[in-house]
């Protein structure tokens, strides 16, 4: 059975496609691919939302949409997959949120 939950976009390394304050309706146990937003704990501890760019030996690189903020994958490595925690499925709030999820297609295949 499938778990649903939220998450809050802070900061603006997601931006253009995410801004702060977005709120996101994720999937626990998503299929984990190449392009999916994911909320996934940084080597610090912290819980962020990053793209998943590739996998390899049991690691994901994650990526920022800004290259002018946040931290990824260039910075601190590749995440286990275990600490992939969910895929964001939808922004649910604000509605105009909803809006630029809908048209970053296109931009998501950049980044995998």
């Amino acid at each position: 059975m499938p778990r649903w939950g939220l998450a809050v976009v802070r900061g603006r390394s997601m931006a253009p496609t995410l801004l702060d304050g977005d709120r996101l309706l994720v999937r626990y146990a998503g299929r984990l691919r190449p392009g999916a937003v994911a909320v996934v704990v940084l080597p610090d501890g912290v819980l962020a939302v990053k793209r998943l760019a590739f996998a390899q030996d049991g690691h994901w690189w994650v990526e920022r949409d800004n290259p002018l903020e946040g931290i990824d994958s260039w910075s601190v490595g590749a995440i286990p997959t275990t600490d992939v925690r969910a895929i964001a499925v939808c922004v649910l709030w604000p509605l105009a949120g909803l809006w630029r999820w809908l048209t970053a297609g296109s931009r998501a295949t950049q980044h995998g």
